[in-house]
């Protein structure tokens, strides 16, 4: 697969020992983080980086000794409610670029970010919270 040219960073999910040897790719562009998986089949998942709301790093001991970690996201997109970013190099560097990107898309799209007492609410179904969507 040929990287797009807004291409921010990019890396394969990392089997054991930390060896790249899967076929989960991630590519994050400036604007939305692609998900490839399969070999012969292959599935490819794309969330818009303005639709993520929430980011944790998890690193097991294993983890660690692999020096790889894994980033669990929440969004609002309706295909990929949650998802992980799993055993990726330099995790804790990726977390951050990407909180940056998903920052500046939010800010670039208007888009705020304003919970009612930590409940969500659209009234559309387009996965996006009514306090969030820009006017």
């Amino acid at each position: 697969m040929k990287l797009p040219s807004n291409t921010v960073w990019s890396d394969r999910k990392h089997t054991l020992f930390g060896l790249p040897w899967s076929f989960t790719k991630y590519i994050l562009t400036d604007e939305k983080l692609l998900i490839v998986k399969g070999l012969f089949r292959q599935t490819e998942d794309e969330i818009r980086l303005y639709r993520i709301f929430d980011m944790s790093l998890t690193r097991s001991l294993r983890d660690r000794l692999d020096r790889v970690g894994t980033i669990h996201c929440c969004s609002g997109d309706k295909s990929s409610p949650e998802f992980d970013i799993k055993r990726i190099r330099d995790a804790r560097k990726v977390k951050e670029m990407l909180s940056d990107l998903v920052e500046k898309q939010k800010i670039a799209r208007g888009v705020s970010v304003r919970e009612e007492m930590g409940h969500t609410i659209d009234h559309d179904h387009d996965g996006i919270s009514d306090l969030v969507e820009k006017k």
